[in-house]
């Protein structure tokens, strides 16, 4: 039998939900709420011929219509029909477990994205990796770092607990499914981004809770204005001072946060497509490594300013800016680039 008609027998034609620039493991539960027309009518499908399944693969960060060639394949646990108790915004609230892993072949009728008339259909072969460990000896799966990674002085931080289930980190009670391991990596790298978030907003809603404060008055006292401060305000209602500052803030997020979020959504798809656990467990090594050196670089950086917060002020910013015009920096943005020792990832 040649190599094409040994694909043809494995492969197999499966529905395709794209889920934006997600990236899901296996051996994970996920809930689903459907509310679209073609997405109600793929789930009738896979009720109706039995199957219950379907692929989820990450749509292209920029380019629309193309799709992550590794996705990986959901299985319906649970279905409740809720279309009179949300007066038919959602059809289905579905439970899932995650399964395998789908190398996608071909998408089949790629019309259907853009009219949205029906759902996508591809061409895949289901890849059962979930309970597999190492092919080497479980003593040389180790990756080193970790204690770093459960300081106290890190607001998002690993637990010495959660350390002991970690599967790839060295003296661990070794977890026989990386993919668990790889989902507490996720959700360490998640967070981050969250907590980065909250900190780049902070200033500003300290600013923000000031000006309210003011505007209210000050025959009340401190107590009684904080109790009474409104729960939502309008953009309009903001000082041209706080609207240009927000306006500020969002472009600054969108500068620094977005390229964060998609290197970490194509680190992980990078370790999904990765062949086997041994090429799983070189990657997770690269990365915590790379997270390692940033906060021991962020540790050295706070000794020696003597614990000085590093966020400077809106107005220390604008000084700087006038002291160093017309000069270049000397220091590059760190990246987490792997792209010189592993493949980037596949789309169609």
């Amino acid at each position: 039998m040649s190599a094409e008609e040994e694909e043809s027998e494995l492969t197999e034609t499966l529905p395709l939900f794209p889920l934006g620039g997600i990236v899901y493991t296996p051996n994970s539960e996920h809930i689903l709420n459907i509310f679209e027309p073609r997405y109600r009518q793929m789930y009738n499908d896979i009720l109706m011929n039995g199957s219950k399944r379907f692929v989820v693969a990450m749509c292209h960060p920029s380019e629309e219509g193309r799709f992550a060639q590794m996705g990986v394949l959901f299985s319906l646990e649970e279905l409740k029909e809720v279309s009179e108790m949300t007066a038919d915004r959602v059809k289905y609230i579905c439970n899932h477990r995650v399964t395998g892993r789908v190398k996608l072949h071909k998408v089949l009728n790629p019309e259907v994205w853009e009219s949205r008339e029906t759902y996508l259909k591809v061409k895949g072969t289901i890849i059962d990796d979930t309970g597999l460990f190492s092919k080497k000896d479980d003593t040389e799966n180790d990756v080193d770092g970790m204690d770093e990674m459960v300081s106290k002085d890190e607001d998002v931080r690993f637990t010495r607990a959660s350390v002991k289930s970690f599967g790839v980190a060295d003296g661990t009670d070794v977890d026989p499914n990386l993919w668990t391991s790889i989902r507490l990596w996720q959700s360490y790298a998640e967070q981050r981004l969250v907590a980065r978030q909250n900190e780049m907003q902070k200033e500003f809603q300290e600013k923000l809770v000031e000006f309210l404060k003011k505007e209210m008055g000050s025959d009340k006292g401190k107590d009684e204005k904080e109790e009474e401060l409104p729960s939502a305000i309008g953009f309009q209602d903001l000082s041209p001072e706080l609207q240009s500052e927000l306006v500020e803030l969002q472009q600054r997020m969108s500068r620094e946060l977005k390229p964060l979020l998609l290197e970490q959504t194509l680190s992980m798809q990078k370790i999904l497509e990765a062949q086997d656990h041994d090429e799983r467990i070189e990657l997770m090594r690269y990365f915590v490594d790379a997270e390692r050196k940033r906060l021991e670089a962020k540790k050295t950086l706070k000794n020696m300013f003597g614990g000085k917060s590093m966020v400077a002020s809106r107005k220390e910013i604008e000084e700087r800016k006038e002291v160093a015009s017309g000069e270049e920096s000397a220091v590059s943005k760190p990246s987490l680039n792997v792209e010189s020792s592993q493949p980037k990832s596949q789309f169609f």
